[in-house]
């Protein structure tokens, strides 16, 4: 007769095999693949975007000036004007030796490379329009890479194992912001330790950010062309090169305004457009926040690398458990809520001052509620994009308009700040969660998210 404990044994051991299963898939090749290029997608935003605005300030231009600096990352909304160009043709040579992916991968690097060493060689104050035009120039080539590295996630990973390169694409995308954002302003602090001038600093942290865009394209080298990428390249071979991009911007355009009543499909358009307003307005903005208030600039990244870089990678890995337990819904509705009310902690702290215990609390808060939102809008916009076709045009399309509540608002930021002071801007960041939540609400009645659990349902399984 077997013992109690005996007796017990299987639930234990099936529940410990089913955590090692679950961890297991992230150690497949191709979610590490997958993972490496999330970091380097998300190395080059912060070059162009927070730490830049972050060198500005420090520098001496003005606020208003600092915050038109954001207008800089426009490639990112207008992005899906050039994806069907890189789902239609190929980059020579490179497309001959890797394959049509990782051809414009290597490409879109070995640009990004040399953007990002020109912004880090002029100077904010003296140059600004010179760095602002390069900057733009590393933001498309960022942006290029963008929709070829959400092409081959799309196409490379099987069905079973997209959650966790969801999940790994996010985190890893943090890391590559953090790099860029703190690690940017440590190599600063670094260089200046060694004596070199504060110019110097910048430049030499350029050049090490450079370098980290090794990472994505070793990733790309060492990982093998999508079999669906192969198959489609076969397929359409002898077709015209413009027949081929018109048939890829129609199809995808069409496939997408046809799935639901036009009313929704704009409301869905909208939601994305907002959904991550209230991150944008804030996040333009916490640089010079805490500059004003004193903070070092040491004090800062060690916060945003320290504890803020646990708190992303906790969150991103968070988010995709909350997308696993629940609706899409549901989880978008936590996400937004989350990403929202961490902005009142900035508020708190301009109201307490120069308190490094609280900043440290909102930093931390930040990191994790900003990447727990970010998982469920990946998953939501991916859940738009149901046809393998033309998938890397539409999802170009969905993260173009995103990036419009990214860029163009946050635009202003400088001077919603400046006509209401620290306090009321974070509450004012707080709120401009609301149109998309109202958006959310809506389309949840008209049974948006509905249809596409249907939709999801039906859809063929992937073997």
């Amino acid at each position: 007769m077997a013992s109690p404990d005996i007796a017990r044994d299987p639930v234990p051991t099936s529940r410990a095999a089913a955590f090692r299963e679950a961890l297991a898939v992230y150690l497949q090749p191709r979610v590490l693949i997958v993972l490496f290029l999330g970091f380097s997608s998300g190395l080059p935003l912060a070059l162009s975007g927070s730490t830049l605005i972050y060198w500005a300030a420090e520098a001496g231009v003005n606020l208003r000036t600092v915050g038109l600096f954001a207008l800089v990352g426009a490639p990112y909304t207008f992005k899906f004007f050039w994806a069907p160009l890189i789902d239609a043709l190929d980059v020579p040579l490179l497309a001959r030796l890797l394959g049509r992916r990782r051809g414009w991968l290597v490409f879109s690097q070995l640009i990004l490379i040399a953007t990002v060493l020109f912004v880090g060689s002029c100077d904010p104050v003296a140059q600004t329009g010179l760095i602002a035009a390069a900057a733009l120039a590393l933001a498309a080539a960022s942006a290029t890479q963008d929709i070829v590295v959400d092409a081959f996630r799309i196409e490379s990973l099987p069905e079973n194992e997209q959650a966790a390169g969801m999940a790994a694409y996010v985190a890893a995308y943090r890391v590559g912001m953090l790099a860029s954002s703190a690690g940017a302003l440590y190599a600063v602090s670094g260089f200046e330790s060694f004596g070199f001038s504060k110019a110097q600093g910048w430049t030499g942290a350029y050049a090490v950010m450079a370098v980290l865009v090794l990472i994505g394209m070793a990733a790309t080298l060492l990982a093998t062309e999508p079999q669906k990428s192969t198959i489609a390249e076969r397929e359409h071979r002898a077709e015209k090169p413009l027949h081929r991009i018109v048939t890829t911007t129609v199809g995808a355009f069409r496939d997408f305004l046809l799935r639901d009543r036009f009313g929704i499909i704009l409301l869905s358009l909208l939601f994305v457009v907002l959904f991550k307003l209230t991150d944008a307005l804030a996040g333009v903005m916490t640089g010079p926040f805490t500059i004003d208030l004193g903070f070092s600039r040491t004090e800062y990244t060690t916060i945003v690398k320290g504890v803020g870089f646990a708190a992303t990678l906790i969150g991103g890995f968070a988010g995709g458990y909350v997308a696993r337990q629940y609706s899409l819904t549901t989880s978008l509705w936590i996400g937004g809520l989350l990403q929202a009310l961490a902005n009142l902690a900035f508020s708190w702290q301009a109201v307490i001052g120069r308190d490094l215990a609280w900043l440290t609390f909102a930093i931390t808060l930040e990191n994790f509620t900003s990447a727990v939102g970010t998982v469920m809008f990946v998953a939501y916009l991916s859940a738009l994009c149901r046809n393998s076709i033309q998938t890397a045009t539409q999802y170009a399309l969905l993260t173009a308009l995103a990036a419009v509540g990214r860029i163009f608002i946050p635009a202003v930021a400088g001077d919603i700040a400046l006509a209401t002071g620290w306090v009321w801007f974070f509450v004012v960041c707080a709120l401009a969660a609301i149109p998309g939540l109202l958006v959310l609400a809506l389309l949840q009645y008209l049974g948006h998210f509905s249809r596409l659990a249907e939709a999801e349902r039906a859809a063929p399984k992937q073997l």
